[in-house]
């Protein structure tokens, strides 16, 4: 069975919804944030101590995307991936690596300069400079959807939780108003899939089940 690491909406969040969205058998471990810090024993795990951890028997996989990949491929009977000879594959794995490198770098910074240093280090130059860089990235996804209702193949794919979960965290930074409507229906749309509703719930039961304090985590808002 799958295991995976996850901290509260973090970005293991991509592949707790992928799991849940493909029916696949999971054990969810949560850990505090950030798990370096407050669960050091995840270190013998993980050296970095980041999440995803998702191990299948002896894979271990840290990459948040790159698991949404692995899994839509496991699956088999999913339309979750896209196939290499269907017309949208090029696009596919764009938009995949575009929620994380393009989408949620730029946050990471945005959280850590507002929210995460001590008060003395806190940047709001950085704050802004990343704010206007991320929302600029999102005429990506507004043109990408033009006449279209998901990013590929017209069907909910992998990428779309990749995309998707970049949204998430925009909107707990505050930054949905700035969305340009056509990713805000976007967005809006994502939230209805039953699956998303099960990760989000799913990640509070666990929590509590596990006795996983959430005073540490910086997403305990998105429920």
């Amino acid at each position: 069975m799958i295991i995976l690491y996850h901290c509260m909406s973090a970005r293991s969040f991509r592949p707790l919804w992928m799991l849940e969205e493909s029916g696949i058998a999971y054990e969810l471990r949560m850990l505090p944030f950030p798990p370096r810090a407050h669960a050091r024993q995840f270190l013998e795990i993980n050296p970095l101590g980041t999440v995803p951890v998702m191990i299948d028997g002896h894979l271990l996989m840290t990459e948040s995307s790159a698991i949404c990949e692995f899994l839509a491929r496991r699956s088999g009977t999913s339309n979750l991936d896209v196939a290499s000879e269907e017309s949208d594959f090029g696009i596919y794995l764009n938009w995949l690596h575009f929620g994380e490198a393009t989408l949620t770098f730029p946050q990471t910074l945005i959280l850590r300069y507002a929210r995460f240093e001590e008060p003395s280090r806190r940047n709001p130059q950085v704050v802004e400079d990343y704010r206007r860089w991320f929302l600029g990235r999102l005429r990506g996804i507004e043109s990408g959807l033009a006449g279209r209702t998901y990013l590929c193949q017209e069907r909910f794919t992998a990428a779309d939780i990749s995309v998707g979960y970049a949204l998430m965290l925009a909107e707990f930074i505050g930054l949905e108003e700035q969305f340009p409507q056509s990713v805000r229906n976007y967005w809006q749309m994502l939230q209805q899939r039953e699956s998303f509703g099960k990760a989000l719930a799913v990640q509070y039961r666990t929590a509590k089940e596990q006795n996983v304090p959430l005073i540490h985590s910086p997403l305990v808002g998105n429920k």
